[in-house]
């Protein structure tokens, strides 16, 4: 499958962000454009990703041993698998991506034991990823289904908040589902419509959403305590201060 080095992936451009070097110039390009409107942008992707550690840890700790991450993008430190793993050794752990570069570097996801694999596919298409998640996961046991940072990729035309209910239709009780999305609280007009403005000719644009609309995402799902908060807030107010890009996130259980 060929690379599109011509257009700014998200999973290359967070790749970059975060200090990886599996990258092109035009996912740097727009990296830099995106920090040049808001230098902290770089450190909104670190804290994100800490709040995706905090959660595998935090579910693994409670018992939940199997792990579906949509939009996994590229290979970094602390991967999810890698943290489930330390608190339970047999933890298994699917991830999916649709970018060629992600497929490239699959090996580095899928561990030698066994409890990883890689389902090359768009998020959107539920019934080829959880065809092929069953091929390692068990969905009449609690899974931990993770979309963290990548719902605001999903247009609201294709019904971001319906593709959650679908995934946690097919998921048995006890379940968790873990979202973080970019919002546009606390964030000026014209930062939104600039931050947008990179990635209009990206493969995948960038939908930044207000509290509520991120808050509909779960759907009818009750979120566990303490609800839609600043990543950096959750499980506990860390009290840093507030990044200008701000990214909310949640966990809420399937009943």
């Amino acid at each position: 499958m060929e690379i599109d080095t011509e257009n700014p992936s998200p999973a290359r451009v967070y790749d970059y962000v975060l200090g990886g070097k599996d990258n092109y110039a035009a996912d740097r390009k727009a990296a830099g454009r995106v920090l040049e409107l808001e230098p902290h942008a770089r450190d909104s992707a670190v804290e994100n990703r800490r709040f995706l550690a905090r959660v595998v840890e935090h579910l693994a700790g409670q018992g939940i041993d199997q792990f579906l991450d949509l939009g996994s993008g590229l290979p970094t430190m602390d991967n999810v698998h890698q943290v489930a793993q330390r608190h339970v050794p047999d933890a298994r752990v699917v991830y999916v991506d649709f970018d060629p570069m992600v497929l490239a570097h699959a090996r580095a996801l899928v561990s030698p034991n066994g409890g990883v694999t890689y389902v090359h596919s768009d998020i959107r298409d539920v019934a080829k990823v959880l065809e092929g998640a069953r091929g390692l996961l068990d969905l009449s046991k609690p899974v931990a289904l993770l979309a963290i940072a990548v719902l605001h990729f999903v247009p609201d035309e294709d019904d971001p908040a319906g593709l959650v209910a679908a995934y946690a239709g097919e998921l048995a009780g006890g379940s968790r589902v873990a979202i973080s999305c970019a919002s546009t609280e606390d964030v000026s007009p014209e930062l939104i419509a600039r931050i947008r403005s990179v990635y209009d000719n990206a493969p995948s644009p960038l939908h930044l959403r207000p509290r509520d609309r991120i808050h509909g995402l779960f759907g009818n799902l009750e979120l566990l305590e303490p609800g839609l908060v600043h990543v950096t807030d959750w499980p506990v107010p860390s009290g840093s201060p507030r990044l200008p890009l701000t990214m909310l996130g949640g966990v809420a259980m399937i009943p």
